[in-house]
C-alpha cells in the first residue's frame, strides 16, 4: 500500500519508477480502498520520500558517507535510485518480507538487484550490527541510516535497543534518521476521523501500532546518542511545496536525526 502511494508522485516530489510495480495490485487495490479515509495519503508518502533522499544525498555527496543502510527496508528502491559511485546500500530486513521483494524485483526491467547488499534480520530478535558487518558493512568507517516507517509499529524496548546497537556498535559519527507518530495517534486518543481509521487499518493489516514518541530527547539519552535535531511534517512540507494544511495528520510525525557525533546542523 505504501509503495503504491509513493508510486503515484505525488506533486513530483519523489519519482520512483519500480514503486506501483514493486506495490502489486495487492497494494493498488489497498491504497484505493483507503483513498477516502487519507486523501492526503500520497502527499504524505511524497514528502517522506522526498525529505529522506534528500537526506541521503546531502550525506552521500564527495567526501561524504560511504556506506547506506535501510532498515526495515520493506519496497524502498532507493539503492537504486540514489546510488552513486563509491557508495555502498545494505538493505535490512524480516527474511520473510525481504524474498517477497527479491521476488519481485527479479521481474523489473532496468532494476539492478546488485544495487544493495540484502541483509535478513528480525530486528526485535537478533543483532542487526552483527549481520550488517557479516555482510561486508565496515563498522569502523561511518554509516547512515536509514530507518523509515519502521519505529511507529515497534516496541520501545526494540527501538531503544536498535539505538543502543547503533551507539555502541557503529563509529561516533554515524547518522541515523527515522520517522515518529505522537502518543496520541498510537493511543487512539486523537478525535479526527481518519486517525482513528488509520489505528484500525493498520491493525487490521497486522501491524498495529505500538509505539508513539512525543520527544525523542529521553529516549535518546538512554541509548547514549546525543546529537539531535527534529524536524516536522509540516515543516518539511511546507518547504517542499510551500503548502500547510492544519487538516493534515501532518503534525502529529516527525522525523528525528540523531548520532553521538557527527554534526547534524540546522
Amino acid at each position: 500500500m505504501v509503495a503504491a502511494w509513493r508510486g503515484r508522485g505525488a506533486l513530483g516530489l519523489a519519482e520512483d519508477p519500480w514503486a506501483d510495480a514493486l506495490a502489486g495490485e495487492d497494494g493498488r487495490v489497498l491504497a484505493r480502498r483507503h483513498d477516502p479515509s487519507f486523501p492526503d495519503a500520497a502527499l504524505w508518502m511524497a514528502v517522506r520520500t522526498r525529505w529522506l533522499d534528500d537526506v541521503v544525498r546531502r550525506w552521500t555527496e564527495p567526501g561524504g558517507m560511504k556506506q547506506v543502510v535501510v532498515l526495515g527496508a520493506g519496497m524502498d528502491t532507493r539503492s537504486m535510485r540514489l546510488r552513486r559511485e563509491g557508495v555502498e546500500f545494505f538493505e535490512v530486513d524480516h527474511p520473510g518480507s525481504q524474498e517477497v521483494k527479491r521476488d519481485r524485483l527479479a521481474d523489473l526491467d532496468g532494476y539492478d538487484i546488485g544495487a544493495a547488499t540484502y541483509v535478513p534480520c528480525d530486528l526485535e530478535k537478533e543483532n542487526f550490527v552483527q549481520a550488517l558487518e557479516a555482510s561486508g558493512l565496515r563498522v569502523d568507517e561511518p554509516v547512515l541510516i536509514i530507518w523509515e516507517g519502521v519505529v511507529p509499529y515497534l516496541s520501545r524496548e526494540a527501538v531503544l535497543e536498535t539505538l543502543r546497537r547503533v551507539a555502541t556498535g557503529l563509529v561516533a559519527e554515524s547518522l541515523t534518521v527515522f520517522d515518529t507518530v505522537g502518543k496520541r495517534l498510537v493511543q487512539n486518543r486523537s478525535t479526527r476521523t481518519g486517525d482513528q481509521e488509520l489505528v484500525r487499518l493498520v491493525e487490521e493489516l497486522g501491524e498495529p501500532f505500538r509505539f508513539g514518541l512525543d520527544d525523542p530527547v529521553p529516549l535518546l539519552h538512554e541509548a547514549g546518542l546525543h546529537r539531535v535535531r527534529t524536524v516536522s511534517f509540516d515543516e518539511a512540507c511546507l518547504e517542499l511545496t510551500g503548502t500547510y494544511e492544519r487538516s493534515r495528520a501532518f503534525r502529529f510525525q516527525h522525523f528525528v536525526l540523531v548520532s553521538r557525533a557527527a554534526a547534524i546542523g540546522p
